[in-house]
């Protein structure tokens, strides 16, 4: 395959609440644009891009899987990502690298708790989304509806291009509002023909109200539209245009509808990739950061020194993958890259085009690609590698807190070595796994986001390294903070070795504000004059201090988990000449702040998880009374499609085997979505 011309290459994301349709929408892309000869489905676990053997067992998207094809004169790289919160990091990491995204709606659920989480972070990227509301032929679909929860709960202005020909079992085709045309899909040949025509009077009847809205909205959106509009003077191209032009500056989301699985409304979707969604040069150039912590705008320039970011890693077969977004320059089979992030040097060794777990080996990329890499041994999540005359960092991606830990014990000493190889490597490709080993014990404990996540973890073990390790209860991770003030003090003054270590700290702890985080600083016991601060008590014993604390931190007193919403001021840091040293600062000033906790009435903070239900009207009180016997507190209820939905807070140690007691208190018929909102008291 050739380089594409940059204006061609379109680098988006499908991106939806769980069971929307994104892997069958994927799927059928594949199919009409010849990149696949026969189209795999979802519930037969034959779908291309859910290719792992726990996602086609399950059929749901565990891993964001990445491929390419061509549509029209565009070249697509897609990422097709997981809807369940438990890897929610996948989302995140997808849309940290993309151009633009496909929002998918299921047309009886609307709006979802996962498809607000999944578009507020699409917003905190400045991603430009055009969306597709799908199974338009389920019976409760209603078209409207979805609008209107998109605008009311997403806060986008949502317009409709194209509008549904009947809904529920009577949905038949599509009306394009924007070419004024009907759109209807073989049956014969799986959708792959469109048959075309003009309205009829009655579909020109349906479809003019629809029409008059979409051009008052793009009127609203696009000043030079307004003009051409006021005066009456205006093409399809103009409207086209204009269209891009509010898309990319998000002022307006376009809104596509059909039903993926008949096969219905997919190639609009992706006419309006290319014609709406951003290319690599209608982006703003990403910022960059330079070891004087200068911000650097890193332009796209094929011919500039390469800047590309690592934004996730698989390692498979003991060879590490990494998958890049190159943001400028180009890279080639042996080139010698610099990670900025790490001050390491690597070497390219192949550079892989991606089609879910198939890998098309290519001599080189250039900026606007998403391409894997072979050769990058030091890469992880977050990196950034340069030329070496391009030295410069891209800001990291953001993980999430794990909420739930499990404790892993080998079956005998063979299975705890290869369990701890298997452990590294799993939290090596996912950021959001944090592994830990008792020494003592020889326990294994590792944290994740939810059951699911845990759960899938050890069905790959089981599958890919043939163990199966005892597994404890799930327990909640915790945190701990602090209700009042606090002071004290503690010398630290011990032979360590051969060498005598002295130390003397004093500190003062207060509460912070839920989600502030902590704040370490020096007080005003030091001169003003920085020379004589500095002669009085050098850098590198303050920072010993300061370090002391930090490390403190990370292990509460009262929980043994980390101290967070604590603000620590350092009140005096005590020097005797001769004597002083920085790891006797370092350890009195962890002792001093564990005094200051323990006074300072310490408390567990417990995930609080985000809940949203939904119930049929008959069972809506079986749904509240077992909420609220879980602790959790019902914040709003609304009606939607002829069933309930309630949303509410619960801690989250109380909601272990609450899903099992809703299905049966509900006959099966309620739906239960949980995220995690903060760490707080219950």
């Amino acid at each position: 395959m050739t380089d594409p011309v940059p204006q061609r290459i379109r680098n988006i994301g499908i991106i939806a609440h769980i069971d929307a349709g994104k892997t069958t929408l994927s799927e059928r892309m594949l199919f009409y644009s010849r990149k696949i000869h026969r189209m795999g489905e979802v519930h037969d676990g034959a779908a291309t891009m859910d290719y792992m053997p726990e996602e086609q067992e399950r059929g749901i998207t565990i891993m964001s899987a990445c491929t390419s094809f061509q549509w029209r004169d565009c070249s697509i790289n897609l990422v097709d990502t997981p809807g369940h919160v438990d890897f929610t990091i996948e989302v995140e990491r997808a849309l940290r690298v993309l151009d633009g995204a496909v929002g998918v709606f299921c047309a009886v659920g609307g709006v979802e708790p996962q498809s607000e989480t999944v578009w507020r972070q699409s917003e905190a990227f400045g991603v430009p989304k055009i969306a597709f509301i799908n199974k338009m032929d389920r019976p409760g679909a209603n078209f409207e509806a979805v609008l209107k929860a998109m605008r009311q709960r997403l806060q986008a202005n949502a317009a409709a291009v194209v509008i549904p020909l009947g809904q529920g079992a009577e949905f038949r085709g599509i009306l394009d509002l924007i070419n004024e045309e009907t759109l209807l899909f073989s049956a014969e040949d799986q959708g792959q023909t469109v048959i075309r025509s003009r309205f009829s009077a009655e579909e020109m009847a349906l479809a003019a109200p629809w029409r008059d809205r979409l051009l008052e909205a793009l009127a609203d959106a696009d000043d030079l539209f307004m003009e051409r509009y006021l005066e009456g003077d205006f093409q399809v191209c103009d409207v086209k245009a204009a269209l891009r032009r509010a898309t990319l500056a998000r002022t307006i989301t376009p809104v596509l509808c059909g039903s993926a699985l008949r096969n219905m409304g997919v190639q609009p979707v992706l006419d309006a990739v290319c014609d709406w969604l951003p290319s690599p040069v209608d982006v703003p150039s990403p910022l960059g950061h330079d070891d004087q912590g200068r911000d650097i705008a890193v332009a796209f320039d094929t011919k500039a020194p390469t800047a590309a970011l690592v934004f996730k890693v698989l390692i498979e077969n003991g060879r590490k993958l990494s998958f890049l977004r190159l943001y400028a320059g180009r890279i080639k089979e042996g080139d010698s890259l610099r990670n900025a992030s790490r001050h390491t040097d690597d070497r390219v060794s192949r550079i892989c085009r991606l089609h879910a777990d198939r890998r098309e080996q290519i001599p080189q990329a250039q900026a606007g690609d998403i391409v894997a890499v072979i050769g990058l041994r030091f890469a992880h999540t977050g990196e950034t590698y340069t030329d070496r005359a391009r030295l410069l960092t891209f800001e990291s991606i953001d993980s999430c807190a794990p909420v739930l830990t499990l404790a892993l014990e080998p079956r005998n000493a063979d299975e705890g070595k290869v369990l701890d190889e298997a452990l590294a490597r799993y939290a090596e490709e996912d950021p959001t796994l944090h592994v830990h080993m008792d020494e003592e014990t020889g326990t294994r404990t590792v944290s994740g986001m939810g059951e699911l996540h845990l759960d899938v973890l050890l069905e790959r073990m089981r599958r890919e390294y043939g163990i199966s390790p005892r597994a404890g209860n799930p327990q909640v991770v915790l945190r701990e903070t602090v209700r009042r003030e606090a002071e004290a003090e503690a010398e630290f003054d011990r032979e360590l070795g051969k060498e005598r270590h002295q130390g003397k700290v004093a500190l003062h702890v207060r509460p912070l504000p839920r989600g502030s985080g902590n704040s370490i600083a020096p007080g005003d016991f030091l001169p003003k004059d920085s020379a004589l601060a500095r002669k009085l008590l050098p850098t590198v014993f303050l920072d010993a201090a300061l370090e002391g604390v930090r490390d403190a931190l990370q292990c509460g007193e009262f929980t043994g988990f980390p101290v967070e919403d604590v603000a620590v001021t350092l009140t005096a840091v005590q020097r005797q000449e001769g004597l002083t040293t920085v790891p006797g600062l370092r350890m009195a000033a962890a002792q001093a702040l564990r005094k200051a906790l323990a006074a300072a009435a310490p408390v567990a903070l417990e995930p609080i998880m985000r809940v949203e239900i939904t119930v049929p009207e008959d069972f809506l009180g079986a749904a509240i009374s077992l909420f609220t016997s879980c602790s959790g507190k019902v914040d709003n209820m609304e009606d939607g499609n002829g069933r309930k939905a309630v949303r509410g807070t619960a801690p989250l140690r109380k909601l272990f085997g609450f899903s099992t007691a809703l299905r049966s208190a509900t006959q099966g018929r309620a739906g239960l979505v949980m995220s995690f909102d903060r760490f707080d008291q219950p």
